[in-house]
């Protein structure tokens, strides 16, 4: 007994100085408090609790190390200790960074990895009646993943025959990114209807804005630029769209956000500074002080010609960064929203790298609208609503037997040639001929299905105005309606905010009981 009190002594000094050598190494704003300010702190621990719950772990880990009936991998215990660590947080956006996932990161960070490109996300728990299966976020554009057609909303049930629920976010990523050539097979649930698709892993570069025109008549046309990620080049990529349009025939701009993942603030923060020339773009606010940033605009940098009418496109893929754009400039009356509610990811992150192959990422700050509104969990609703038509049970279940059959790319590929000549004849056509044994499907979503294939080799068209109802919404408010009435009668996120709380009041108690 005497033994193992020395043995814990001595362990409990080495921890001390692990603990003092690594705390040093943090952001001085997080640690510049001394003890006593934040054992005063609402929600801070003290010193002291913080030595016994780190005494305790290490202490635990090293009874099983030394005493456990079979050899342990203590580099597995340590791992396991340090996810349960920032589970515990509660918070999905708060995690451990194995090597896979600080591989991942760094991937991302230098603009080029071997994966299928999706942006996904996984829920904190798993239960028996709501299995954690991963869920797209967004496809990214021109990837193995957009170009098999996954949808945002589409869920990844199993990533070649493990079911996902019962495996890590950081396991999912793993199997995922690979080797470039190599086949990766995903089962994808979308709606009724459950189907594999195999996707070959390629070389995913970090996509940033593709932009273009979209001709009303021979002397007026629309300004047209999607953003699909904020990175440090986006800035200058809108810059260059901004450029590129005519503003002496443009009826107005469309700013697609659909499917966008978000960023980097600093990099939205540059775009929106285009576009609003006072005020604030957003704020984030957090418990730490230097996390409590208001982030403005300077009319230096606003290079947008103002008056110019700016319809933005939103989806549920629209998430962070892209909810951060498209709040900022409906709160500033200067955009109308259509298309879907965003994602709604309110919340800023940090990484911390704590050597070479792994870290922690955790929340550090909410991130705020200009009106004041933090739409976490909560997303963006549009000022016009336009869904897409959704398949039946049965229509899901013939896309799916549609796309395992491959009836599509055999009929292309025998077909190349006349699809080459006339494409879009091509494609009405075999849609039509599909439709008689897919009744269910309707025809625009067949039509795509074929384009998306007949497009694999080309890349995918910058807009589609065949399928794409949401944009024509957009093509047809710039063009005949009163786009100044529109956008001042739009209300703020704060308006909307206030409006439902007031209605949640009116409601009677007994109807409220039965939510």
């Amino acid at each position: 007994m005497k033994k193992a009190i020395q043995l814990r002594k001595g362990l409990c000094t080495l921890l001390g100085f692990f603990c003092l050598s690594t705390f040093t190494s943090f952001p001085s704003q997080c640690f510049a408090q001394s003890g006593d300010e934040q054992e005063q702190k609402k929600g801070v621990a003290s010193k002291k609790q913080i030595s016994e719950y780190i005494n305790n772990i290490y202490y635990a880990m090293e009874v099983l190390n030394q005493c456990y009936v079979d050899d342990l991998d203590m580099e597995q215990i340590y791992k396991g200790a340090m996810k349960g660590l920032l589970d515990a947080a509660g918070d999905v956006y708060t995690a451990y960074l194995d090597t896979t996932a600080m591989r991942g990161l760094n991937d991302t960070t230098e603009g080029t990895f071997g994966g299928v490109g999706l942006s996904i996300s996984k829920a904190f728990e798993s239960t028996d009646e709501k299995p954690a299966y991963v869920e797209v976020v967004a496809p990214i554009e021109d990837t193995p993943g957009f170009k098999a057609g996954i949808q945002p909303g589409d869920l990844i049930v199993t990533v070649d025959g493990t079911d996902t629920s019962t495996i890590t976010m950081d396991d999912v990523l793993d199997k995922l990114r690979g080797t470039i050539g190599e086949n990766v097979t995903v089962g994808i649930r979308r709606g009724g209807a459950d189907f594999d698709i195999v996707l070959t892993r390629a070389e995913i570069e970090v996509p940033t804005v593709k932009f273009g025109t979209i001709p009303l008549d021979s002397k007026t046309e629309i300004g047209y630029m999607r953003l699909i990620e904020f990175t440090p080049l986006t800035a200058t990529k809108v810059q260059e769209a901004l450029d590129s349009f005519d503003y002496g025939k443009t009826k107005g701009i469309i700013i697609d956000l659909r499917n966008n993942p978000g960023g980097l603030i600093s990099s939205v923060h540059a775009v929106a500074d285009k576009f609003i020339d006072e005020g604030p773009i957003v704020s984030t606010k957090g418990r730490v002080k230097s996390e409590n940033n208001v982030y403005s605009a300077s009319k230096a940098k606003t290079t947008f010609k103002a008056g110019i009418p700016i319809v933005v496109l939103i989806n549920k893929g629209s998430a962070s960064a892209s909810e951060i754009l498209s709040g900022a400039l409906k709160d500033n009356h200067l955009a109308y929203l259509v298309g879907q509610r965003t994602y709604g990811k309110g919340l800023v992150q940090q990484v911390w790298q704590l050597s070479k192959t792994e870290g922690f990422k955790y929340t550090v700050a909410r991130y705020y609208t200009p009106s004041d509104v933090c739409i976490d969990k909560i997303g963006i609703p549009p000022d016009r609503e336009i869904l897409f038509p959704e398949l039946s049970e049965e229509g899901a279940k013939q896309y799916a037997e549609l796309y395992k059959s491959g009836e599509i790319s055999k009929y292309v590929e025998s077909k190349r040639k006349s699809f080459e000549k006339n494409e879009e004849k091509q494609i009405k056509s075999f849609s039509k001929s599909l439709k008689k044994s897919y009744p269910e499907i309707d025809e625009p979503t067949l039509r795509k299905m074929i384009r998306n294939e007949v497009r694999k080799s080309k890349g995918s068209m910058l807009y589609d105005l065949d399928y794409d109802i949401q944009l024509i919404e957009a093509i047809k408010i710039l063009d005949k309606e009163d786009f100044s009435s529109l956008v001042k009668n739009a209300k703020t996120l704060k308006e909307l905010q206030d409006s439902a709380l007031l209605e949640e009041k009116k409601e009677p108690e007994g109807k409220k009981d039965k939510k």
